[in-house]
């Protein structure tokens, strides 16, 4: 199960739990200063006999289950708790978490099915060959929704991973106009031909839409100043063609293995994913109330 699978199966455990009538404490890290175990926008769910989710685990997590269960038995406090990852919580981040508290019960379904769903960033992959599997696998656990592309029939694995989305576009460019707003794009066809129409397809949609969020090309920076000429040709100026990201990849990564490529792609597209936001109380919190070491 991958990473983000897990989240969904989570956020389904919790439902599930609620449609049974058994209420719950939901601890939501509402915001971090410094170090911290996790982000903003995580969460999890204590039931008075079980647990879902996580915060980050360690001593933290351990006061945040003691404090939602005294919660669930009816003690009132605060909607929102500071606590300091110093020694005197048993932890050395040296951060701060904000925690926010509530009890949901069933009547929270549906909204709590709204505000946890995990946020996922649409990409679109063209091409089938060796790197574009590898980042396939590579991309399928991460807070991506990945749109694979190609021309050719058969490219795909009969069971792609996750819910990966295999696309047959013939021509492969004809696909670009269609792609979700604010998608990342990755251009690793099997043809140089089929590379440059679709980075000029992609700047004719950023001229005309500006909506793409990256456009990266495979290749060596050799290959990418005669792409660069030949776009010129076809009458993208400067300031377009510096849309496009060429080699892709994190600097620093050398190999040239699929898997390695795969990677620091990835890790580049993680660069380029802003905060997830922060699921909501459904009421206004109380000023947070600095929490010491129990």
């Amino acid at each position: 199960m991958n990473l983000l699978e897990v989240s969904v199966a989570d956020l389904l455990l919790l439902l599930e739990g609620l449609k049974a009538a058994a209420p719950a404490c939901l601890v939501t890290v509402e915001s971090t200063q410094g170090s911290a175990p996790r982000e903003a926008g995580a969460w999890m769910a204590v039931f008075a006999d079980g647990l879902v989710g996580t915060i980050g685990g360690g001593h933290i997590e351990h006061q945040a289950i003691a404090e939602a269960r005294r919660r669930l038995r009816g003690v009132q406090g605060a909607a929102q708790l500071r606590y300091a990852l110093g020694p005197a919580l048993g932890q050395c981040c040296g951060g701060v978490m904000h925690l926010g508290f509530e009890v949901v019960g069933a009547q929270h379904v549906a909204d709590l099915k709204q505000r946890l769903a995990p946020t996922r960033h649409p990409v679109a992959l063209f091409g089938g060959g060796h790197v574009g599997h590898a980042l396939a696998r590579v991309l399928a656990p991460l807070p991506f929704a990945l749109t694979w592309i190609d021309s050719r029939d058969g490219v795909f694995p009969p069971h792609p991973p996750g819910d990966v989305a295999c696309e047959h576009s013939d021509p492969v460019h004809s696909a670009v106009p269609g792609l979700a707003p604010g998608s990342r794009v990755l251009i690793m066809s099997f043809s140089h031909a089929e590379d440059l129409d679709v980075v000029a397809a992609c700047l004719q949609r950023q001229r005309a839409q500006g909506d793409l969020s990256f456009i990266g090309l495979i290749g060596s920076q050799t290959k990418w100043a005669t792409f660069a000429n030949r776009l010129h040709g076809r009458g993208f100026a400067p300031h377009e063609l510096a849309q496009v990201t060429c080699p892709i990849g994190v600097p620093g990564i050398r190999g040239k293995e699929p898997e390695v490529i795969a990677v620091a792609v990835a890790a580049q597209l993680l660069q380029t994913v802003q905060d997830a936001r922060v699921p909501r109380p459904m009421q206004a919190p109380d000023q947070a109330v600095d929490v010491r070491a129990q």
